[in-house]
């Protein structure tokens, strides 16, 4: 099942000894079409994130926070890291914005993670945030094609979900990838998002429907897309010799890593495999000093049927051409040997472009401590969370661990 990942990149041996960060805290607003605005989004994820820990917390041992948005559509914050501190009650302490696309809470846990690593500091918090909803729609096309490349592909009326719809009709003509594929993706990830009580579709559908319904982006259809949605998510991290101070749970993180890559489509060697990915996969990996084999469960960034897809390549579960293989056998649902998106993913549970990779976090946390609940992935110990920006210029991979 698993792939072999080639260093592409020069990361260097594996890890030396160093100390780990630990979630002992996360919390989680329900995601969808909301009535409130960012203040209270922010307030709602941060105060659950600080009632989970298990022995309680005071904020004032929060050292600094980080915090992942794009600042998308009608309510462009100019200093949204001072609303932060005011909404979580931790003005004075230093809080930083973090903006690298849909990858911005990835970014910004891995900058709270390399905080806490290098003795920074000792408790960190990081939120991830979008308002989507406030503005015409027409406003919100713009903003969701603002993470790709605007000289070229936009001027030529090339929109996000164009974007994908090319990789996905490269994908198809290199590989020979059925559509039907694609509709399980959406399939299984609509089934788990039932089981998800803060997802913004929780109804299953079939794959007659997803191949029935309106073509966006050939081959991709309204059912292969996910949605635009407002939410936020948290997640408070501890040095591991301080994490037994707030619980007996913590989850551990392993590794983490990140890359980068052209911007333009054009500007890549290949439609089909994301280098950012697969780089920040190799970092990731190589730090942790685990491999794939262990790993109970993926949270991959879905934004696009074929997005699921690509992810399982990129990440080395799945040679390249074979994740549709893998993903029609139900090995990627819960229950199967590689569960993938157990909380409905971004097709399902909701997009909220700033808040999406502190929201796999949240699962994670979930996940490795067994709380779940019905979507419990059984014996759950490693997990990976891939969050991708814009058309894959970016990414983020952390590895999780429970103990």
């Amino acid at each position: 099942m698993y792939a072999t990942v080639p260093a592409i990149r020069g990361f260097g041996g594996p890890s030396v000894a160093r100390r780990r960060a630990a979630m002992v805290g996360a919390g989680h607003t329900k995601f969808g079409v909301l009535p409130e605005g960012p203040r209270a989004l922010v307030r709602t994820a941060v105060e659950e994130a600080f009632q989970s820990v298990d022995r309680g917390f005071e904020r004032t041992a929060v050292d600094e926070a980080f915090v992942g948005t794009l600042g998308f559509s009608g309510w462009q914050l100019g200093n949204i890291s001072a609303v932060v501190a005011e909404e979580a009650g931790l003005v004075g302490a230093p809080v930083t914005r973090v903006e690298n696309a849909c990858a911005s809470a990835g970014f910004a846990l891995r900058d709270g993670v390399r905080a806490i690593e290098s003795g920074a500091a000792d408790v960190v918090l990081v939120v991830g945030v979008e308002k989507m909803n406030d503005t015409t729609s027409s406003r919100r096309r713009y903003w969701l094609g603002v993470s790709g490349e605007t000289e070229w592909e936009r001027s030529a009326g090339l929109t996000f979900a164009g974007v994908y719809g090319l990789m996905a009709s490269r994908h198809i003509a290199e590989f020979g990838t059925p559509r039907e594929a694609l509709a399980e993706v959406a399939v299984k990830n609509h089934a788990h998002a039932e089981r998800n009580p803060n997802a913004q579709f929780r109804k299953a559908i079939t794959r007659e429907q997803v191949l029935a319904a309106p073509r966006v982006a050939d081959p991709l259809g309204l059912l292969d897309c996910c949605p635009v949605t407002d939410g936020a998510a948290a997640i408070v991290l501890a040095g591991e010799e301080i994490a037994p101070r707030f619980t007996d749970r913590p989850v551990f993180v392993a590794g983490t890593g990140a890359g980068s890559d052209y911007l333009a489509l054009q500007e890549r060697p290949s439609l089909t495999s994301l280098a950012a990915t697969r780089w920040a996969a190799a970092s990731a990996f190589r730090r942790a000093g685990f491999d794939r084999g262990s790993i109970s469960f993926l949270e991959v960034h879905d934004c696009f049927t074929i997005a699921e897809l690509l992810a399982l390549e990129d990440l080395g579960f799945a040679e390249p051409g074979k994740a549709a293989e893998l993903t029609l056998s139900g090995a990627t649902r819960v229950g199967g040997t590689l569960p993938v998106n157990p909380d409905g993913g971004l097709k399902a549970k909701g997009h909220p472009i700033g808040a999406t990779g502190a929201s796999q976090a949240y699962e994670v946390f979930l996940q490795l401590r067994h709380t779940a609940g019905a979507r419990q992935v059984e014996g759950a110990e490693r997990a990976l969370t891939h969050n991708v920006g814009g058309s894959g210029a970016s990414a983020t991979v952390t590895l999780f661990s429970a103990a």
